[in-house]
């Protein structure tokens, strides 16, 4: 466990060096480490992050100070608390507490036409499989979101079949439609609104990922279970 200082209000907890050797682990002592983090109800803490090895800890200076904290080492008075907090607790070593908690897996709907997936050719080249080969590996597996973030909503999907890994576009495109999921590197993921990308486009969900109006405005968080299921275009205009 690492807890490092992150700009001037706010804070790394570092659960694990390398997530690659065991990502389903990892995943879940940094949502473990979340939830006790949580449960300890800091001063002043605005919002925890999980990400693939660590939690972010973002934190309000005046609110922290008004709680006790020395304004001259807030980080030091955090970090001690963090510890405390997380040696307390009992929870974070136990990975089938973590997965016990999950919902089942949540279905994306997913067309993969040619005009939703322009990258879906070269992907199948890199493969060196048929493109129809490559719909049925992506929606055949099952992913889980390892975190929430580049734009609002958007998840980062581990658990991609590695036949499919591909590296992510030279150029990136300028504008990418919401809803486009994609493949960038090991992972696959979704666009949730309209923004710039890199990765592979290999289809798109008619399903609205991100809603400022909902609580919460994200459909999709880190811990969640996800698969896909291919749609054809007749089905995804109805569902839009």
């Amino acid at each position: 466990m690492e807890i490092t200082p992150l700009g001037d209000s706010a804070l790394i907890v570092r659960v694990n060096e390398n997530f690659e050797p065991a990502p389903e682990e990892t995943l879940n002592v940094v949502l473990a480490t979340q939830r006790r983090l949580e449960a300890a109800q800091l001063p002043g803490v605005i919002e925890l992050a999980p990400a693939y090895t660590t939690v972010a800890l973002f934190y309000d200076p005046a609110s922290a100070v008004e709680a006790g904290a020395p304004a001259e080492d807030l980080f030091g008075w955090y970090k001690e608390r963090i510890g405390t907090a997380l040696r307390s607790v009992a929870g974070v070593a136990d990975p089938g507490r973590a997965q016990a908690k999950r919902k089942h897996a949540i279905e994306i709907p997913v067309c993969y036409e040619t005009e939703f997936a322009p990258d879906l050719e070269d992907i199948a080249r890199h493969a060196r499989v048929r493109q129809k080969e490559v719909i049925e590996l992506h929606s055949g597996a099952e992913y889980h979101v390892h975190c929430v973030g580049f734009t609002a909503g958007f998840p980062f999907l581990g658990g991609l079949p590695s036949q499919l890994a591909t590296p992510r576009r030279s150029t990136p495109r300028k504008e990418i439609p919401a809803g486009s999921v994609g493949i960038g590197g090991a992972q696959t993921g979704i666009y949730p609104v309209k923004s710039p990308g890199g990765w592979n486009i290999i289809g798109r969900t008619p399903l609205r990922l991100f809603d400022p109006q909902k609580n919460p405005p994200a459909l999709l968080r880190a811990g969640d279970r996800v698969r896909f299921r291919a749609v054809t275009r007749e089905e995804f205009q109805a569902m839009k």
